[in-house]
C-alpha cells in the first residue's frame, strides 16, 4: 500500500508534465570552459576554489552520482598492519584524475568516467606504524617540463609523491611508469641524514610535495611527544628531472651552529602540513610545527625560533625570506596545520598580494606576501603564566583583530553542557577541578583545560576563498581537551605504558615529564563544551566582519538513532568554493557531502556517503560543453571506519 500509495500521484505529476501543465526544468549551462585541478589546492596557492558555475543554488538539489571508483586499499588493523584512512584529494590534468591511496598506491582514472587508466604499487614496507595515526597519503603533485618537445617525451609529465617508507617517487604521468632517471629507478630515499635510530613510523611524509619551476619541495611528519631527539624537520627540494638534492633548509635559530657530524639539527620544527608557493616570485610558503616534544619546552635550547610559523622560502634555492610566528613557545600543540592560502586582497586603494594562513585556535593571520608583515594589526596580549618547575612561558601571545579570533578564549565551568543535568553536572566538575585559565593555559601537573582543543578549532583541511565575492570560508571544530604533565618517576612506575583511544601517554623522553592528554568529554561520551561542535564559518576579506556561520554535521553515525541531532559534529578535511555560489564540505564524522549557499550558509543539498568524506573536494570540467564535475574521496579517518571511495557528482543531462 505504502508503495501504490505514493506512484499514483508520481505518475498525475508526470502526466500534468507532458501534458505542459509543469515547465520543463532548464538544461544545464555547459558553455563555459574546461577547468583543470591541477594541485592539491587547485592551484599552487590553495585557494580551493573552482571558476565553473554550472551548479548554482537553484539546481543543486539535482545533483547526482555521475560515477563511483573502489580502490580497494583498506585496513582496519585486523590484518597485523596499521589501519589505513583515505584523505586524498585528487588532482586533474589534461582529462586524467591523480591520487594516492592509503597504502601508497597512485592511480589515474579517466576523469569524465572513472574508469581506471592506470595504477603503481610502490610495495609498501613500512605496514606497522606506532601512536594513534592511520596510514594515509592526502594526495600527489603534477610536474612538466617546460619545452614543449621535452614535455611531450616520456616522463615529461611527472606524478610525483612521497611514501610511508621515506621515498619520494616520480612517475609518468601518461602511464604510471617509474621516471628511470630520477634517483635510483625512479625513487629518492629521504632518510639520508635523519639518523639510523629513526624507526620507519617516526618519520614520513603524508602531504603531497609541491613542484616549483624545476624543483620538488617536500617535508615529513615526526611522530609527536616521543623524545627531545626527534629525527629534524628539514625541508629539502629535490631536482625535478634527476632527484638531485637542490637544497634544504634546516630550521635552525639564526647563528644556531648545527652539532658536528653528519646529518641535520634533531628536534627542529617538521613541516607535516601543505606546502603553497609562487612561481612568479620564486616564493614556496612552508607552515611549520613545534620543536620536540610539543607539551613541554624546558629542554628546547632556542629551537622555537621557527616553530609554529608560517616561513616563505626562495623556491630556487630554499634561502628563508621571512617568517611570521603563529605561537610563542608552542606548548599545546598548536602547531600550523594547513596550507598557506594566497590570496589578492584591496587595501586602501590597493591591490596587495597577502598570504592567509589560519590556526588551530581560529586565529586568521593575513599578511603581506612579500615581506610577511601583518597587512591588519596584530596585537602582542599578556596569557596564563605559572607553568610547571623548568618551563619558561611566553609572557604574550599574537592575536589578530582582522577578523577577530574565529573560535571562543575560554570555557567555563558553567558553560558546561549536557544532554542532562547528571552529565552537565560532571563536566562542570571537570572544569572546575583542572586549571583553566582561558586560551593559552599552560600544561600543569594537576591537568589543564585546553581549549581550542589541540585538534582545533581549524586543522588540516584549510580555508577556501571565492576571490570574487571577497570571501574566505573555514570550518572548524569546537571541542576541548585535558592535558597534564607527570613526572618522570611517576611515569616510569607505571605499570603499564598503553593509553586506550582517544586517550594518549606520551613519554617525552628527555625532560623531566611525560604527557597525558585526551578529549574533555561527559560520561555519555559527548564534548563537554556546549554545540555547536562543528562549524562552518564565511568571513568577508575586506571588512573582516564573520558574514555568517552554519552549523556542519549531525551526531548520527556517532549515537544511535533517533539521537541523530543537528548539533554539528567535531570533522577534519576542507571546503570547496565555486563561482556558482556555493560551498561544498564533506569532513564530518557523520556520512554526508553537503552543499551551503555561499550567500546565505544555508545547507542546501546534502547527499549519503558510504564513509565519512575527511577529505577536500574538487571540481572540474575535462572539455568545453562537459558536464562539471564535484569530486570527493570518501575512506574514513582514525576515528571512522576505513573505506576506498572516491564518488563523483554532476547534473544530469
Amino acid at each position: 500500500m505504502r508503495y501504490g500509495a505514493l506512484l499514483v500521484p508520481a505518475l498525475a505529476a508526470a502526466a500534468l508534465g507532458a501534458a505542459g501543465g509543469c515547465a520543463p526544468r532548464e538544461a544545464p549551462d555547459r558553455s563555459g570552459p574546461a577547468a583543470e585541478w591541477r594541485a592539491y589546492g587547485g592551484d599552487d596557492g590553495g585557494l580551493r576554489f573552482s571558476p565553473l558555475a554550472e551548479i548554482t543554488s537553484a539546481n543543486v538539489g539535482r545533483l547526482e552520482l555521475a560515477w563511483s571508483y573502489r580502490h580497494g586499499d583498506v585496513s582496519d588493523g585486523g590484518d597485523g598492519t596499521t589501519r589505513t584512512s583515505f584523505n586524498a584529494t585528487p588532482i586533474m590534468v589534461e582529462g586524467t584524475l591523480y591520487f594516492c591511496t592509503g597504502k601508497n598506491r597512485v592511480i589515474a582514472l579517466d576523469a569524465e568516467t572513472g574508469r581506471e587508466r592506470w595504477s603503481f604499487d610502490p610495495g609498501q614496507k613500512a605496514q606497522k606504524l606506532s601512536g594513534p595515526y592511520p596510514r594515509v597519503c592526502r594526495g600527489v603533485a603534477y610536474w612538466e617540463a617546460a619545452p614543449a618537445d621535452e614535455r611531450a617525451s616520456r616522463c615529461g609529465r611527472r606524478i610525483l609523491t612521497g611514501t610511508i617508507d621515506s621515498e619520494l617517487i616520480a612517475l609518468d604521468a601518461a602511464t604510471g611508469v617509474p621516471c628511470a632517471g630520477f634517483g635510483a629507478g625512479g625513487r629518492v630515499s629521504l632518510r639520508e641524514g635523519i639518523g639510523d635510530d629513526v624507526a620507519p613510523w617516526e618519520y614520513y611524509p603524508t602531504s603531497p610535495p609541491q613542484a616549483v619551476h624545476d624543483v620538488v619541495v617536500i617535508g615529513a611528519l615526526v611522530a609527536d611527544n616521543l623524545r627531545t631527539d626527534a629525527p629534524a624537520g628539514v625541508v629539502r627540494a629535490f631536482d625535478a628531472r634527476t632527484g638531485a638534492l637542490r637544497w634544504a633548509w634546516d630550521p635552525v635559530p639564526p647563528g644556531r651552529a648545527k652539532p658536528p657530524g653528519a646529518g641535520w639539527r634533531r628536534g627542529t620544527p617538521n613541516v607535516w602540513s601543505f606546502l603553497s608557493a609562487d612561481p612568479a616570485r620564486d616564493l614556496v610558503f612552508v607552515p611549520t610545527g613545534n620543536p620536540a616534544p610539543d607539551l613541554y619546552g624546558g629542554e628546547r635550547r632556542g629551537l622555537d625560533h621557527y616553530g609554529s610559523s608560517v616561513v616563505a622560502l626562495r623556491a630556487s634555492t630554499g634561502e628563508l625570506v621571512w617568517h611570521f610566528q603563529t605561537v610563542r613557545h608552542d606548548l599545546w600543540d598548536y602547531d600550523v596545520p594547513a596550507q598557506p592560502t594566497l590570496l589578492d586582497l584591496e587595501l586602501d586603494g590597493r591591490r596587495v598580494p597577502a598570504v592567509a594562513q589560519i590556526t588551530k585556535m581560529g586565529h586568521l593571520f593575513l599578511l603581506d606576501r612579500a615581506s610577511g608583515a601583518p597587512l591588519y594589526p596584530v596585537e602582542e596580549r599578556p596569557v596564563p603564566q605559572g607553568g610547571v618547575p623548568g618551563e619558561t612561558l611566553a609572557p604574550t601571545q599574537p592575536f589578530p583583530t582582522h577578523p577577530a579570533p574565529l573560535h571562543p578564549a575560554r570555557l567555563a565551568p558553567e558553560d558546561a553542557w549536557g544532554f542532562t543535568p547528571w552529565d552537565r553536572a560532571a563536566c562542570e566538575d571537570l572544569l572546575r577541578r583542572h586549571r583553566n585559565d582561558g586560551i593559552f593555559t599552560p600544561p600543569t601537573l594537576e591537568g589543564s583545560i585546553l581549549f581550542p582543543s589541540n585538534a582545533g578549532g581549524p586543522n588540516w583541511g584549510g580555508v577556501s576563498v571565492d576571490p570574487g565575492r571577497g570571501r574566505l570560508y573555514v570550518n572548524q571544530m569546537r571541542t576541548a581537551s585535558i592535558v597534564q604533565l607527570i613526572p618522570r618517576a611517576e611515569y616510569d612506575a607505571l605499570p603499564s605504558k598503553e593509553a586506550v583511544y582517544p586517550a594518549e601517554l606520551y613519554p617525552m623522553e628527555g625532560t623531566p615529564y611525560a604527557a597525558r592528554r585526551q578529549p574533555l568529554l561527559s560520561p555519555l561520551g559527548a564534548p563537554c563544551n556546549p554545540p555547536p561542535w562543528g562549524l562552518l564559518t564565511a568571513v568577508d576579506l575586506a571588512s573582516g566582519e564573520v558574514l555568517w556561520e552554519s552549523r556542519l554535521g549531525t551526531t548520527r553515525d556517532q549515537a544511535p538513532f533517533p539521537l541523530w541531532l543537528p548539533l554539528g559534529a567535531p570533522n577534519l578535511g576542507g571546503s570547496l568554493a565555486t563561482a556558482g555560489g556555493l560551498v561544498f564540505i564533506g569532513a564530518t564524522t557523520d556520512k554526508f557531502l553537503r552543499a551551503f549557499d555561499a550567500e546565505t550558509g544555508d545547507e542546501v543539498w546534502s547527499d549519503r556517503l558510504p564513509f565519512t568524506a575527511n577529505a577536500t573536494p574538487m571540481s572540474y570540467r575535462v572539455r568545453p560543453g562537459g558536464r562539471q564535475l564535484v569530486v570527493v574521496a570518501a575512506g574514513g579517518h582514525g576515528w571512522s571506519e576505513p573505506g576506498d571511495a572516491v564518488l563523483a557528482y554532476a547534473l544530469p543531462d
